[in-house]
């Protein structure tokens, strides 16, 4: 199994760099970088200095989209970054989320992101596309067009076994990839308080079924003022955590961790890891909570198991 960890682009590109290279040197498969130019630097510049500053790490973006960026621009910024990254640069699309709504935008419609897919795989041979999907709609276009697929619903096992059979049935792609937080603790009940607005996120994006059938009920307003930009990129993450406790419990919390996060100790994370690897699953794309800091923690931590 492939494992991957997401570098969110919140430090200079050199000190991005140098975080790749890290994780390279700990063991890593894949280096993730999300792209949300109103959260983080430019994706694509930062892409090409780890490219330059790496030599074995497989480099992607997780992901990049289709309504900032027009196919073209993605595909020339694509082949570019596989140039410095020969065989191994991964191009991860979606449908927009934070790139799009705190500018006015709607994210991709599921026709929309099909023929956005399939116009960058005539415009990019060779670079690898891969789908992020959570719904099943989605999900079909990542097995029928996606070199692979990355999932976006946690390491869930349900909702694993659920995606795997959707896009098995709409075609086989070469990757699953199972995109999840992550923190390596031995002390779970304490730890898992922090993925609060991460809970409350997903119930707020359709997910509230998902979290209610692992035993999870909340409700979630739409739109929460009181924390910026959004929950799951909250500025500041203890005042979100404190926001969110109205409707997630630190019960919640830890049944949140428990089922959809890989919590717990590195032998525990993984064995979760190998359990989705049994599954169908061929690699994870690990995040740690919050979004202005790298996971330098995370990374050394399991690089220990890595190794």
């Amino acid at each position: 199994m492939r494992v991957g960890i997401r570098l969110p682009p919140c430090r200079p590109a050199d000190e991005m760099a140098d975080a790749a290279r890290r994780a390279e040197d700990l063991g890593f498969d894949d280096v993730w970088i999300p792209d949300s130019q109103t959260l983080w630097r430019d994706a694509y510049v930062t892409l090409a200095c780890a490219a330059l500053r790496t030599t074995r790490v497989r480099l992607g973006t997780a992901v990049t989209n289709l309504v900032t960026r027009h196919p073209s621009v993605v595909a020339a910024a694509a082949r570019t970054v596989a140039e410095l990254a020969p065989d191994r640069f991964v191009l991860g699309v979606g449908v927009g989320n934070s790139s799009v709504e705190p500018i006015g935008l709607r994210s991709s419609t599921t026709a929309e992101l099909r023929a956005g897919v399939a116009a960058l795989r005539d415009a990019t041979p060779g670079v690898p596309v891969h789908v992020a999907a959570s719904g099943p709609r989605n999900l079909a276009v990542g097995g029928e067009l996606g070199d692979g697929v990355i999932l976006l619903a946690g390491a869930s096992v349900p909702l694993v076994e659920a995606a795997l059979a959707t896009v098995g049935a709409h075609g086989a792609p070469a990757e699953v990839t199972v995109s999840a937080f992550c923190q390596v603790t031995d002390d779970l009940e304490r730890d898992a308080r922090a993925l609060k607005p991460v809970c409350a996120a997903m119930a707020q994006k359709g997910g509230a079924g998902a979290l209610a059938a692992a035993g999870i009920d909340v409700e979630v307003p739409r739109r929460v003022p009181e924390v910026t930009p959004d929950l799951l990129h909250a500025e500041d993450w203890a005042h979100a955590v404190e926001v969110c406790s109205a409707w997630v419990s630190d019960a919640d919390a830890v049944r949140f961790a428990r089922e959809f996060c890989l919590y717990g100790t590195a032998v525990e994370i993984a064995d979760r890891m190998a359990g989705l690897e049994r599954l169908g699953v061929t690699g994870v794309l690990l995040q740690h909570v919050g979004s202005y800091t790298l996971p330098h923690e995370l990374m050394e931590s399991l690089g220990k198991v890595l190794a």
